[in-house]
């Protein structure tokens, strides 16, 4: 997919390149301006097709109804749309790449209209940059006096102003993007991102300032070859009537129209979902300062790992946040577990009586009963989605559900802190006991890693280390201390699946899923009858 993208980019940026660096209908431009001309609109043109792409990957609704029709495609193709942050990150550097370009083109060609005003080049310049034009509508040279200078034309004229406009809500819309401020000051994320509306109603006007003019005339019996040597016979032969130019139809417009009614359609879907009334069915807060939130809505299905994203509008009415919901489908409810990290958390876990729901939305996670053996790993409230999966695994078992394909289940959870396990091991405990009485017990394999402890906790451990369940969670499976030796891990798994495909899902930190990723190329058995590992992971 990025390859096909990067190629049309490219494509674009080449076509259009070579029509202003060689087009004759150019010709006089590029004599004023030089190879700013094509450096300046090859970019927009890249901009325009970036523009239509920019919206498509945050159409949450859209995506969710692409991956459900892709079912039938086969999981590689579904795959592509967990990646939609990530392809709307890049598509939004190369948007801000071909601005800076665009704008540093521009701005040599503004110098360049002023110098050619003022008769600073040859009398060509000079020539076309005077031209007579009573209508004001078919000279070349946008500055008409000697009054006009840079500075007012930039700030003067329709094509400037909104290029200020624009360059300055993306400039803010990129910084304030930052992972260190998104994670910090998610609200300034939040309302500056909101900067788009001002961004693509700037785009649209922009281009009406028709700021680059081609020649109207170019076409035979006009002789360019002739006539740019001959200014004195502008007017006077047939073969050279006096130069006449116009600015180009507006185009952006076009390119984005398509995108943009979607999104519309996709905000309105999200507000006739907001307004439907949400009830509370239970409401839990651990003292690990984890909310748990039971709650119904009539109409609403999901399946396992999707997110939704609540509002609560008696902290915010604009702020939403997306959580992992923890319920089976089976389920008459759906619940939310929400870890206090933040303000708008801290604020919630107070404030529990006001809240919208957006979603669900699909993830990766939804693919997990594709594959025979899975590995899930949770890091921290990472832990989430699985939390779904293993509470529908255990409904499939209760009904004897003959859809269910996945006959081995890999867990791991990573947590730094001893009362983040308290929650989900009842869950755990209900597997365990319930898989043991099926005579299942090899169906699932659960290993909880605590990654930071204090010394009176080790020796908690240490006096109670020959008891028959673990001190932590209660489990009959003992807490590990430290952090998995993933290439172990990796190896046991392909010993106890020699042939199986097997799906590997992380909810965590981008670290770890770096080494996850590179595991999975790296145990997958070129041989195609034996094991192979897929890399997923959660995105937001």
């Amino acid at each position: 997919c990025l390859v096909v993208w990067m190629a049309i980019n490219i494509f674009i940026f080449v076509w259009f390149y070579f029509l202003y660096d060689l087009g004759d209908r150019f010709f006089y431009t590029r004599h004023l301006l030089g190879s700013a001309l094509a450096w300046a609109r090859a970019p927009a043109a890249v901009l325009n097709f970036n523009c239509l792409l920019i919206l498509l990957p945050v159409c949450r609704n859209l995506l969710s109804l692409v991956r459900g029709s892709f079912v039938c495609c086969g999981r590689t193709m579904r795959k592509q749309l967990d990646k939609n942050i990530s392809f709307h990150k890049l598509v939004a550097y190369m948007i801000g790449l071909m601005t800076a370009v665009h704008i540093i083109a521009h701005l040599l060609n503004v110098e360049r209209y002023y110098n050619s005003w003022h008769g600073e080049y040859d009398a060509l310049s000079m020539a076309l940059s005077r031209l007579n034009d009573s209508g004001n509508t078919t000279y070349l040279n946008p500055i008409r006096s000697t009054t006009t200078t840079p500075n007012l034309l930039v700030f003067t004229t329709i094509a400037g102003i909104t290029g200020v406009i624009i360059t300055l809500a993306l400039i803010l819309m990129i910084t304030s993007s930052m992972e260190v401020i998104r994670r910090s000051y998610f609200e300034v994320f939040w309302f500056t991102h909101h900067l788009f509306i001002v961004f693509f109603a700037g785009l649209v006007i922009h281009g009406a300032g028709r700021i680059v003019r081609s020649q109207t005339n170019a076409n035979p019996p006009y002789n360019i070859t002739f006539c740019k040597d001959h200014i004195e016979d502008w007017g006077r032969k047939k073969m050279c009537p006096v130069p006449q130019f116009a600015g180009g139809f507006p185009q952006t417009w076009m390119w984005v129209i398509g995108p943009m009614v979607l999104y519309v359609c996709e905000r309105l879907l999200r507000f006739i979902r907001y307004i439907q009334a949400v009830k509370y069915r239970k409401i839990v807060i651990r003292p690990s300062k984890v909310l748990e939130l039971q709650l119904v809505k009539n109409g609403f299905k999901m399946d396992v790992g999707q997110y939704v994203f609540l509002n609560c509008p008696a902290i915010s009415q604009l702020e939403w946040h997306p959580f992992t919901m923890t319920s089976a489908p089976e389920e008459d409810f759906f619940s939310v577990h929400i870890r206090s990290v933040g303000d708008w958390t801290q604020k919630l876990i107070s404030i529990v009586e006001q809240m919208g729901v957006d979603g669900p939305f699909g993830t990766a996670s939804e693919d997990v009963f594709d594959y025979e053996v899975a590995m899930l790993v949770g890091a921290g409230i990472g832990v989430t989605p699985f939390a779904s999966i293993l509470k529908s695994i255990w409904y499939k078992f209760k009904d004897s559900n003959p859809e269910l394909r996945t006959r081995k289940i890999y867990f791991y959870w990573l947590c730094r802190e001893t009362h983040a396990f308290e929650w989900f091991a009842d869950l755990l405990q209900v597997l365990e006991r319930e898989m043991e009485e099926r005579g299942m017990g090899d169906f699932l394999t659960y290993k909880l890693y605590l990654t930071g402890w204090d010394p009176s906790h080790a020796t908690h451990v240490m006096v109670h280390a020959d008891a028959d369940t673990d001190v932590v969670t209660g489990l009959k499976q003992k807490t590990n201390y430290g952090r998995p030796n993933w290439d172990k891990e990796f190896e046991q798994v392909c010993q106890e699946n020699p042939t199986s495909v097997v799906g590997t899902f992380l909810c965590g930190p981008v670290v770890l899923a770096t080494v996850l990723s590179k595991k999975c190329v790296k145990y997958t058995d070129v041989d195609p009858r034996k094991t192979k590992f897929y890399f997923n992971k959660e995105n937001f």
